[in-house]
């Protein structure tokens, strides 16, 4: 599986709504995602793993 980058556009209750570089948006649980996570957070999917990239 390919890595997406995305970037957290609302939190919205127990989902966040985000959007990846091609602009596709995508809604995932919150407990899927790491909990420091904030609206403009970067993050990494590889694997169905989150991770959140540096500034």
């Amino acid at each position: 599986m390919e890595k997406t980058l995305y970037t957290v556009r609302r939190l919205d209750g127990d989902y966040a709504i985000l959007v990846s570089e091609e602009g596709v948006e995508n809604t995932v649980a919150r407990a899927l995602l790491p909990m420091e996570i904030e609206e403009g957070t970067r993050l990494l999917c590889e694997m169905f793993c989150y991770t959140i990239l540096p500034d």
